[in-house]
């Protein structure tokens, strides 16, 4: 059985409205620059090309060689572009053209032209802030784009785009058999081509090792010294390992919440692939049964909920989650704009039950709501102050913050 009917494709288009076209829009009217940053494939060019459809604008993906040669003299040729918006795909593989930036940013603003100049797009998050940091700053808003999420697809569709992961590509491929080969050439593209243009140099049969050691620890507390032994590498290497792939938009480092609680708190962090169809493919899980057969689904479905509710987040929300030495433990914190403190707790059950260290690490945090996100759709109080919720309704309710 096919965890995703065919009619996915037919009825969710290649246009799919992503929630994050508002808030580019938004940011281009408050920034003469905003940087669109997500791994590969997870669909910035063309939801950059939606919303340059709206206006004058120019597309130049810094990858093709001819669209190279016209930015041989960046200040020249985009200054003959004022009036439209350029976007610029793969903006880190063309890292001296921040200053260029800088100069047409500020004789822009002289001249009346303030903001919705230029729109970045980039696979590689912290080396792209290095650079434009430095370049471009109070002139810059970030934004970044991750996969498909649950309100960007109808509820028959959910457990689908859990087992494909976000990927527009893997979630709307066909079949299973197609969503998993479209996952499995994803993988073997970034570990043979993409990594290497960047520059590290790590064989590509050790660093698919350790993206796999990550999946099938999923939601596990980072180990360094463990991993590097299993790798036969230092711990050194391995956080270097953690680096890039963090960097790469392709694992989420969740940290511990430091409160100052008077207890002995975990320090180490958290580590999710964080898209569930590479989970499931690292794992050589094609389909449905398979995920559900193998004990990493409940991890899964962790990581898949967790992923979704951050994206899902208003901006300048902060994730972590909570455990102490003790035992207490609450699976994602989110510190919300204006002070509120949510407490989630995701349960693979659609009766979930809460255990000693929930209730320990509630009254350590005293966040104003609690909430169990679990497998089913229904919503009802589960205990005093804690609500047992799907996990759609409540990302919808973050959105709505």
């Amino acid at each position: 059985m096919e965890s995703g009917p065919p009619e996915l494709a037919r009825t969710t288009t290649g246009l799919i409205g992503r929630l994050a076209l508002a808030q580019l829009e938004t940011l281009l009217a408050q920034f003469p620059a905003v940087a669109l940053l997500g791994p590969r494939q997870v669909g910035k060019t063309t939801l950059a090309l939606q919303l340059a459809a709206k206006r004058p604008s120019v597309y130049l993906d810094l990858e093709a060689p001819a669209d190279r040669a016209r930015l041989s003299d960046p200040a020249l040729y985009l200054a003959s572009q004022a009036n439209k918006l350029v976007v610029l795909d793969e903006v880190q593989r063309l890292p001296e053209l921040f200053g260029s930036l800088r100069g047409l940013i500020d004789a822009g603003r002289r001249s009346g032209q303030a903001n919705g100049r230029f729109l970045l797009l980039g696979s590689a998050s912290m080396e792209l802030m290095r650079q434009s940091s430095e370049s471009l700053a109070g002139r810059l808003a970030f934004l970044e784009l991750g996969g498909l999420n649950l309100l960007e697809l109808e509820p028959r569709h959910h457990e689908a785009l859990w087992i494909r992961g976000g990927f527009p590509d893997s979630a709307l491929a066909a079949s299973d058999p197609a969503s998993s080969l479209w996952r499995e050439a994803f993988l073997r593209t970034y570990l043979e081509r993409d990594i290497p243009q960047l520059g590290p140099r790590i064989p590509a049969e050790t660093l698919r090792r350790f993206w796999t050691m990550l999946a099938h620890g999923q939601g596990s507390l980072f180990n360094a010294a463990a991993l590097g032994r299993s790798l036969g590498v230092s711990g050194k290497t391995v956080s270097g390992y953690l680096d890039l792939l963090v960097d790469l938009l392709l694992v989420r480092r969740l940290q511990p919440l430091h409160a100052n609680v008077g207890k002995r708190l975990v320090k180490a962090p958290k580590l999710y692939v964080r898209d569930s169809g590479l989970v499931h493919t690292l794992l050589g899980l094609d389909d449905r049964e398979a995920v559900l057969g193998h004990p990493v689904a409940g991890a899964s479905w962790e990581g898949f909920v967790l992923e979704n509710l951050i994206t899902c987040a208003p901006q300048r929300s902060q994730a972590w989650f909570y455990r102490t030495a003790a035992g207490a433990e609450i699976d994602l914190v989110l510190d919300l704009p204006g002070g509120h403190r949510w407490a989630i707790e995701v349960k693979r059950s659609t009766a979930p039950r809460l255990g000693k260290g929930f209730h320990q690490a509630r009254a350590d945090l005293e966040p104003q709501r609690c909430f169990v996100v679990h497998a089913g759709e229904e919503r009802f109080p589960l205990h005093e102050g804690v609500e047992a919720v799907g996990a759609a309704e409540l990302a919808a309710e973050l959105r709505a913050l």
